[in-house]
């Protein structure tokens, strides 16, 4: 069964193939005879509600020294594709969310968007995880300096980070009393660390277990990869992020872990959130991503997993479902 996919990502001439999941998925799609197509967010439009796209037949190889070709882009209804992997970076601000309506409509027409637009909508990936309480650490979300400041003190050290935010960009590691509290809520919040700010800020309890690393498992239509990516802190850094310059370091699940995953999963399904990266630090879940997870490369490489692979199992099932629905 051949398919038409088309990826909706970030410009494909800047990623780093050995890094990069979305790769990890065009690479797989086209070892399975699958037609590809490429588009970016100003592709997008609607014409009298109907979802159209400039998109350009893709190839791709894995050549750090030229891994893509792009034939020339033409215009088309995106009804006539049978997938849309949707893998734009956050943030998810008001044109991600426009985009989801365009992919949505698309999906109205039969396209399989992965992950559902809805969804990419909903889920914040901060706030999503408060959704399960008796996974997460404490956690305080507020826009109130005084809020944050009350949290602050009472779990003694904290991290505080915005919403929108990817790749350890704008967190802060803080104890109570630190001198530079009210300037990194004045960062964070918007407004004056006296008052009420404008941006709603994520705090959670400092969690000492980040030494041994921020874990990302990865989870396929509910299922969980077997094994996580520990992303450990180096140095003085205390954020363990691969873009921050934590190094990663695959590890198997622990039964907490799976724990985790099976209280999650059943709304995954439900939502539709077919490819979803869980961070888990300690016993704690911290954040639930869902717009672009990435650590497919690294694992792959280092236990000889085809995580895409699964990924498109999943893909082709839908697919078939869809057409006889």
């Amino acid at each position: 069964m051949t398919l038409s996919v088309a990826v909706l990502m970030d410009p494909i001439g800047a990623i780093k193939i050995a890094k990069d999941s979305t790769f990890a998925m065009l690479l797989e799609a086209q070892r399975r005879g699958h037609e590809l197509h490429y588009f970016e967010q100003g592709d997008l439009a609607l014409r009298n509600g109907e979802p159209w796209a400039r998109i350009a037949p893709l190839s791709v190889r894995e050549d750090p020294q030229g891994w893509y070709t792009l034939a020339p882009a033409q215009w088309r209804d995106l009804r006539e594709l049978d997938v849309v992997l949707m893998r734009k970076d956050p943030p998810v601000d008001a044109q991600f969310i426009y985009d989801s309506m365009v992919l949505e409509a698309a999906q109205r027409g039969g396209v399989a968007v992965i992950n559902d637009p809805r969804a990419l909508r909903d889920c914040n990936e901060k706030l999503f995880a408060l959704e399960f309480p008796q996974c997460i650490a404490p956690t305080l979300v507020a826009r109130d300096a005084g809020e944050l400041r009350r949290f602050t003190k009472e779990h003694g050290e904290v991290v505080l980070k915005p919403l929108d935010g990817m790749g350890g960009r704008g967190i802060f590691r803080v104890k109570a009393g630190d001198s530079n509290l009210n300037s990194m809520l004045e960062t964070l919040i918007g407004g004056g660390a006296h008052g009420e700010g404008r941006q709603l800020t994520i705090a959670q309890k400092y969690l000492p277990e980040i030494s041994a690393g921020d874990k990302r498992i990865l989870v396929v239509d509910g299922e969980p990869v077997p094994y996580a990516l520990a992303r450990i802190p180096q140095g003085d850094e205390f954020r363990g992020n691969l873009a921050a310059g934590g190094r990663g370091e695959g590890v198997p699940l622990s039964d907490r872990d799976r724990w985790i995953v099976d209280q999650v999963a059943p709304e995954l399904r439900r939502r539709g959130l077919l490819f979803v990266g869980l961070d888990v630090i300690g016993d704690y879940l911290t954040e639930i991503n869902v717009t672009s997870p990435t650590c497919v490369r690294e694992l792959d490489a280092q236990f000889g997993l085809n995580i895409a692979g699964q990924l498109f199992d999943v893909i082709e099932q839908h697919v078939i479902g869809n057409r006889n629905a």
